[in-house]
């Protein structure tokens, strides 16, 4: 098994910028499809970013394109999300995730196996 922790968010004024982390413990992930996904009150959870394991395959929400950059530390085994040029939509609680089971970056939310708690992310007007 392993547990994830997220860390990094808050509250930023829009235009600009905040890095999450993403922390492993328990096992080793550097096998594992890595992924952020976020959820504002009251809509579904939407993907974000995911990342190969070995960190150069990634891919993007339109929405983030350009704006967000994800990559990973293995020897850290930690996953971070470099959020720039934030804007109010992206207000939402961001989770980070874990698939050990495919070895390219998706959107999938039913195919990451573990998830994190959740960090909060409010961009103020």
């Amino acid at each position: 098994q392993v547990q994830l922790v997220e860390s990094g968010g808050g509250l930023v004024q829009a235009g600009g910028s905040l890095r999450l982390s993403c922390a492993a413990s328990g096992r080793t992930i550097w096998n594992d499809v890595m992924g952020w996904f976020r959820q504002a009150p009251g809509k579904e959870r939407e993907f974000v970013a995911a990342i190969d394991p070995s960190g150069g395959g990634t891919y993007y929400a339109d929405s983030v394109k350009g704006r967000f950059l994800i990559s990973r530390d293995n020897a850290r085994k930690t996953v971070y999300l470099q959020m720039n040029s934030l804007k109010p939509e992206d207000t939402a609680v961001y989770f980070c995730a874990a698939d050990t089971k495919r070895a390219y970056p998706h959107a999938l939310i039913a195919g990451y196996d573990y998830w994190g708690q959740g960090t909060q992310v409010t961009v103020s007007s």
